[in-house]
C-alpha cells in the first residue's frame, strides 16, 4: 500500500455549477477527469489533515466507482477518516444531516440530482462545508481556478473497500466507516415531526402513494413511511434503487412523474401522493385530483408551521428564491416575519440559516426545506404535509382553498424548453434585455409593466453580490414574467419562463393555473421571440 502522486494536465470546463459539476458519465470516465475535479476541491478547502470527510450520492451509474477513487485519493490527502454510505448511498438531505450530526469537515455528494442516469447519461460531484450546505461561491470559483493549472493528483494504491458490508474499514492511515444510510436521517424526522399523529392518520380512512422513481429516497422512505409510520406495505412505489432509474426520468413533477399523476387523477384516487427525485432533495405534493405547486407548498408550510413540533414557537423567517412566487411573501408579511429573496440554488439560503434570519426555505423548482440541514429535504416536505394533513384532518384541496380564502391566491407557472441550442437560449433572454426602456410604462398582458431588470442579490451577511440571476418583467399589480436559462443540465439549454398574477377574488381561485395566465405566456412568447428563435410552440414541461 503507497502513495502516488500522479501528473496530469488541466480539463477545460471544470467550473461547477449551482449544484456542482455535472457532465455525462463518459466525460468523468475520461482519464483524470474526476480526478482532476476532487484533487483541486481538497486542494481549496483549507487544512484537511486530520479531518472527517462525509461521502456517498444517489446511486447512479458510476456512483460505486467513483467512490472507491475519492476514498483512496482522501487517503493520500491525509483525511483521518471518511464516513460513506453503505452501498454508496447518500440522499443529499442526508448527506447534509450526516455532516452536521457527526461535525465533519465537509463531504463529497454524487449526484446529477434530477438528471436522467445510465452508462450514456449524466453524473455529478459537489461538495458541501462543514454546515452541511452546498459550498458559496467564493469556495467553487477557487476551486475552478484550481483545475485551471493543476499539475498532480495524490492516490493511494490500495484494494477496493466493500462498500455493502457496515463497520470500519483502513485505507492506509485513514478508517474508511460505511454507515447505515438511511438512521442518522430518520432520527433527525423523528425529531422534528409528530410522528404519532402521522401513525394515527394511517389507521384512519386515509390512503397515501409515494414514488421513489427508482432514486435514492427509495430506501429511506420505506423506513420511515412503511417501517416507523406503519403506513400500509406498498405505499412506496418504485423504492428499489436503480443505476439507471429504471430508465426513467426521476424529476418529481407532472410530467415525468406520470405514473404517480395517473394514479391521483384517476378512480379511487388516493388522498395524498408525493414523490422525490434523485437525490432525495426535491419533491412532488398531490391530493386526490389536485396538484400543489412549490411556491404554494412553502406558503402553506409557513402559514401552517406552529403545528409541527419542531416549529411550534413560530419560525423566524422564510426565504424563497427570486423566480419562486409570491405566495410566502404574504404569509410572512401576515405573521410579521421576514421573508428573503434570493437567486436560484440552495447555497444563497446557507448565510441566512446560519445567522438565525430565516427558517423555512423553498424553490419553484419543487425543493423546500428548513434549518435542520442545509439542503432541500423532499422527505421532510412530505412529512411535514402529512403532519398537517393529520392535525388539521382536511384534505389537500381543502387546505389549499382555506390558504387562498386567507391570503388569496398566486396563480403560477413554469415553463420549461429543454434542450435548446444555446444560441438560441441565449438570444431569448438577449431580446427582453433589449427592450427594457421600451416596455417601462407599456400596457402588456392587460398590465402596466412597472420595472424590468436582471435580477441581483446581494447577501445582507457577507456582503456578496450575485449578478445577472434572471431577467425580469414586473408589473404595477405584482404580476411578474421571468425568463431564466437553467444551469442544471449537461447538454443544450433549458429555458425557463415563470409567469405570476395575484388573485384576491375568491370566486376565482378555481380557475385552471394555465388558463388565468394565458394573457401573460402569450405576452413572454412575444417579446421574447421564443418560438421563432428556438421551433417550439409548446414548453417541454409545465409545472
Amino acid at each position: 500500500m503507497s502513495e502516488h502522486t500522479v501528473s496530469t494536465q488541466p480539463i477545460e470546463g471544470q467550473r461547477p455549477g449551482t449544484s456542482g459539476l455535472r457532465a455525462k458519465v463518459k466525460t468523468f470516465q475520461q482519464p483524470n477527469y474526476l480526478e482532476n475535479f476532487v484533487q483541486a476541491v481538497f486542494d481549496s478547502i483549507g487544512d484537511i489533515s486530520g479531518q472527517t470527510l462525509v461521502l456517498g450520492g444517489d446511486g447512479r451509474f458510476y456512483n460505486r466507482e467513483a467512490i472507491q477513487t475519492i476514498l483512496k485519493m482522501a487517503a493520500a490527502n491525509g483525511f483521518a477518516k471518511v464516513l460513506v454510505g453503505q452501498g454508496g448511498i447518500l440522499s443529499t438531505p442526508a448527506a447534509s444531516c450526516v455532516i452536521r450530526k457527526y461535525q465533519a469537515f465537509g463531504g463529497l455528494i454524487l449526484s446529477a440530482s434530477h438528471n436522467p442516469a445510465g452508462p450514456d447519461e449524466d453524473f455529478g460531484i459537489k461538495y458541501n462545508i462543514g454546515n452541511g450546505g452546498p459550498a458559496p461561491e467564493n469556495v467553487t470559483e477557487a476551486i475552478y481556478a484550481r483545475t485551471l493549472n493543476i499539475t498532480a493528483y495524490q492516490i493511494l494504491d490500495c484494494a477496493d473497500i466493500n462498500l455493502d458490508e457496515k463497520g470500519k474499514f483502513s485505507m492506509g492511515d485513514m478508517q474508511v466507516e460505511v454507515i447505515d444510510a438511511v438512521a442518522d436521517y430518520a432520527a433527525l424526522m423523528q425529531e422534528l415531526f409528530d410522528f404519532d399523529a402521522i401513525r394515527s392518520l394511517f389507521t384512519q380512512d386515509f390512503s397515501f402513494a409515494f414514488d421513489a422513481m427508482h432514486a435514492v429516497t427509495g430506501p429511506y422512505a420505506k423506513v420511515i413511511f412503511e417501517g416507523l409510520l406503519k403506513a400500509p406495505h406498498g405505499t412506496v412505489m418504485n423504492g428499489e434503487p436503480k443505476d439507471d432509474f429504471a430508465g426513467g426520468h426521476p424529476d418529481p413533477n407532472l410530467t415525468y412523474a406520470h405514473e404517480l399523476v395517473d394514479i391521483l387523477y384517476g378512480e379511487d384516487a388516493p388522498d395524498f401522493g408525493a414523490a422525490s427525485d434523485g437525490d432525495g432533495d426535491r419533491n412532488m405534493i398531490l391530493g386526490n385530483h389536485f396538484f400543489v405547486t412549490p411556491s404554494d407548498s412553502l406558503a402553506v408550510m409557513a402559514a401552517n408551521a406552529t403545528l409541527i413540533p419542531a416549529y411550534k414557537k413560530g419560525i423566524a423567517g422564510v426565504a424563497r428564491s427570486m423566480p419562486t412566487s409570491g405566495a410566502a411573501d404574504r404569509v410572512a408579511d401576515v405573521l410579521g416575519i421576514d421573508c428573503f429573496e434570493t437567486p436560484t440554488g440552495w447555497k444563497f439560503f446557507g448565510n441566512l440559516m446560519d445567522a438565525g434570519k430565516v427558517t423555512l426555505c423553498g424553490e419553484e423548482s419543487f425543493g423546500t426545506g428548513s434549518d435542520h440541514v442545509r439542503e432541500k429535504d423532499g422527505l421532510w416536505a412530505v412529512l411535514f404535509w402529512l403532519n398537517i394533513l393529520a392535525v388539521r384532518q382536511e384534505s389537500v384541496e381543502g387546505v389549499l382553498a382555506d390558504h387562498w380564502v386567507t391570503y388569496g391566491r398566486n396563480f403560477y407557472s413554469r415553463h420549461d424548453y429543454e434542450g435548446v441550442d444555446s444560441a438560441a437560449a441565449t438570444q431569448v433572454l438577449q431580446n427582453v434585455r433589449d427592450q427594457f426602456d421600451s416596455l417601462k410604462g407599456q400596457t402588456l398582458a392587460g398590465r402596466v409593466v412597472q420595472m424590468c431588470d436582471d435580477f441581483a442579490y446581494t447577501d445582507p451577511i457577507d456582503g456578496s453580490v450575485s449578478e445577472n440571476q434572471g431577467v425580469r418583467v414586473l408589473f404595477e399589480d405584482g404580476s411578474r414574467i421571468i425568463f431564466r436559462l437553467s444551469g442544471t443540465g449537461t447538454s443544450g439549454a433549458t429555458i425557463r419562463i415563470y409567469l405570476e398574477s395575484y388573485e384576491p377574488d375568491t370566486a376565482k381561485h378555481g380557475l385552471d393555473a394555465q388558463e388565468a395566465l394565458a394573457d401573460m405566456i402569450d405576452a413572454a412568447n412575444h417579446i421574447s421571440k421564443l418560438p421563432e428563435l428556438t421551433g417550439r410552440d409548446k414548453p417541454t414541461v409545465i409545472t
